[in-house]
């Protein structure tokens, strides 16, 4: 009966010590502020060389000529190839743009080839600025306020942790546009926990209209992809 007994104690000993030695193995690292991890997110976006994007919107206007969506890719120092989807005439357009050291040129419709256009015309600012630390994408990182930790979840395989932050709207007009720059805009980021590279923006602000808020998603993929981006003959 005592040997019974004893091993009992025993038994009961192990099952309660095995959850605290396991607690006792687990990292002692803090976890990273949301402010560091922006940081983070920064710091690489500004150091890779090249980035596919693609970006969409939801509530744009079905009037008026404004940018709508795109995808291409953009390259150091102030390169990008792709297409920009462009509201214009109750239509949408597809024009393929390409943009070489503040030089931007679009296929227009019916046009046989490319030619040198203001970009301001169509509804967006020089593309090939996206990847300027001083211009593009990055800066919104950089201006984040109130920046909080949101929840961690898995995209494509890849863990990623989400941060909710509020940004200038005067910022953000410069980088995409705004019906009324002195709103803020709501900002939700989605960061590569291992690499740190920014895979998703989210604003949501009055881009189209003043009294309405629309989102523009940003995705960004292939950091430091091989990609080659020359000026396009026009005529």
């Amino acid at each position: 009966m005592l040997l019974r007994r004893t091993a009992s104690s025993l038994l009961a000993l192990t099952v309660f010590a095995v959850p605290v030695l396991a607690g006792c193995g687990g990292s002692d690292e803090p976890e990273e502020s949301a402010s560091d991890l922006l940081a983070r997110a920064k710091t690489v976006l500004d150091e890779t060389q090249t980035a596919h994007f693609v970006l969409s919107s939801e509530g744009a206007p079905d009037t008026g000529t404004a940018l709508i969506g795109g995808e291409g890719d953009i390259a150091r120092p102030s390169s990008f190839g792709g297409t920009l989807q462009v509201r214009a005439l109750g239509s949408a357009l597809d024009l393929e743009v390409v943009s070489i050291d503040g030089t931007v040129y679009a296929q227009l419709p019916f046009a046989s080839g490319f030619s040198v256009v203001d970009p301001a015309q169509f509804g967006f600012g020089d593309p090939g600025a996206l990847i300027d630390p001083d211009t593009g994408i990055s800066q919104l990182l950089a201006e984040a306020d109130g920046a909080e930790l949101g929840e961690e979840r898995r995209v494509d395989g890849e863990v990623v942790r989400e941060v909710t932050a509020e940004l200038p709207g005067d910022l953000v007009e410069q980088i995409l546009t705004s019906a009324d720059p002195d709103q803020p805009v709501q900002a939700r980021f989605s960061i590569a926990s291992e690499s740190g590279e920014l895979r998703r923006a989210v604003l949501t602000g009055p881009f189209f209209d003043a009294g309405d808020d629309a989102t523009f998603t940003v995705d960004l993929s292939d950091f430091g992809a091989d990609v080659e981006i020359t000026a396009p003959a026009t005529g």
